[in-house]
């Protein structure tokens, strides 16, 4: 069982990731397959990611899983609360019980340069821009990895990701945390993103009320 990295986060809420090495008859043979995903290697990573729902929290209910507008995925009973990301070999999932949850994992490549300007607000691409140059793709795909779980968290969709995702200046380690924010109209909500990096893959979290 290739299971990558998992921590039970508190009583209420899990994160796992998966580093995907199954044919897809191994997935099929536990979760139900719910997209008309076509590609064969996303297949994988669409069945990785709901496979570990239940490897989380056994009995989890597949056949509740619906598809909002925005694409996100959710239990309409919120008897539990997910999120599911993806990329390259690997699937993570996390779970709770009780609060909105976001998660993504991202490669460190240099492509992430070439979107920088998409998702990063001026204030964002001055820090990154003063860190040392050997750790600049590095900062730049845990904040691309951090707004996406932000967005994820957020759920409704319409987002400006340089503008109303925003990040604050933090110290690069191993693992740590980013103090973020929702800027949108009258809404200002204030985030706290967890983030792990491992050889070549960030992982970034948000956990928070519902």
């Amino acid at each position: 069982m290739p299971l990558f990295y998992q921590q039970d986060i508190n009583q209420h809420t899990k994160l796992a990731i998966w580093k995907i090495e199954e044919s897809e008859d191994f997935f099929l043979a536990f979760v139900p397959l719910q997209s008309s995903v076509k590609h064969p290697h996303k297949r994988l990573q669409h069945l990785a990611g709901r496979y570990l729902l239940a490897h989380l929290f056994p009995g989890f209910p597949y056949s509740e899983i619906t598809i909002a507008d925005t694409r996100k995925p959710f239990l309409p009973s919120e008897q539990y609360h997910f999120s599911i990301s993806h990329c390259s070999d690997y699937a993570a999932a996390i779970v709770s019980t009780k609060d909105r949850v976001g998660v993504d994992v991202e490669m460190i490549s240099p492509r992430v340069q070439n979107i920088k300007h998409k998702f990063l607000h001026p204030e964002e691409m001055r820090f990154v821009n003063a860190q040392p140059p050997a750790l600049q793709l590095q900062i730049l795909t845990l904040l691309w990895s951090a707004k996406e779980a932000m967005f994820k968290w957020y759920s409704f969709g319409d987002v400006d990701f340089s503008e109303m995702l925003r990040t604050f200046p933090f110290q690069l380690a191993t693992e740590g945390t980013i103090h973020a924010g929702i800027i949108k109209e009258n809404l200002q909500e204030q985030l706290l993103v967890r983030y792990k990096v491992f050889d070549q893959l960030c992982l970034a979290y948000t956990i928070g009320d519902k």
